[in-house]
């Protein structure tokens, strides 16, 4: 129990009870907003993986200074990170433009569960990719799979630029690393491969069940 205490507080346990309450007030909100199960996973999943980057170490790729002296390393979670977009689809077929209050819900999570820098350079990341995302996905008139597919194409170059130069400068603040130690250009391509991956598998899926007939490529 105290462990889930623990988790629920981030590690604040004397915050039980407003995080209880804060919880309860979020799930109810979803609910009235016509929204289920996807929206549910998409609210719990942004700060989940702001939380993520803060406690769970990167694969390192390329030590730092080898032949390339920054490194290169890749996050486990990240290409979780890319499967948000997709999510966020799922949602606005689930419930329309409500989409962008969930948004700012899980945004506003994430300052309470990630370092604040993480979280302040994730909240404009997904802010920012998000509103490009909703743009291609709402107004193009693309089947459901291509619009998931360009829709994280050109939202995740956005997010990753702006998230890794925020992790730059937590990593400068809470550990006493150097500038340019996340921000550099291989590290900023293996994330956005690595966001990319997800997208493409799952619109692939799904342009199979339209071919199949078993969902509909134009629903909104």
């Amino acid at each position: 129990m105290s462990e889930l205490v623990s988790v629920l507080t981030n590690g604040q346990p004397q915050l039980i009870g407003p995080a209880l309450g804060a919880l309860l007030l979020t799930f109810c909100a979803i609910w009235f907003l016509n929204g289920r199960i996807w929206a549910f996973v998409y609210v719990a999943l942004i700060p989940f993986l702001n939380w993520s980057f803060g406690v769970i170490p990167e694969a390192q790729i390329v030590a730092p200074g080898g032949d390339y002296a920054p490194g290169i390393a890749l996050h486990p979670m990240t290409m979780v990170t890319g499967m948000v977009f997709v999510i966020r689809d799922f949602v606005q077929r689930e419930m329309g433009h409500k989409v962008l209050i969930l948004m700012a819900i899980a945004v506003a999570w994430s300052f309470f569960y990630s370092w604040p820098v993480i979280a302040l350079a994730s909240g404009i990341a997904f802010a920012v990719s998000e509103m490009v995302d909703w743009m291609v996905y709402t107004f193009t008139k693309y089947r459901l799979s291509t619009r998931i597919l360009i829709s994280s194409a050109l939202a995740t170059p956005v997010d990753t630029t702006v998230f890794l130069y925020g992790a730059d400068l937590a990593k400068q603040m809470e550990l006493g690393m150097e500038p340019g130690n996340s921000l550099h250009p291989l590290n900023w391509i293996v994330f956005v491969i690595g966001k990319m991956v997800g997208a493409v598998i799952v619109s692939y899926v799904i342009r199979r069940r339209e071919d199949k007939g078993l969902i509909s490529p134009h629903e909104a």
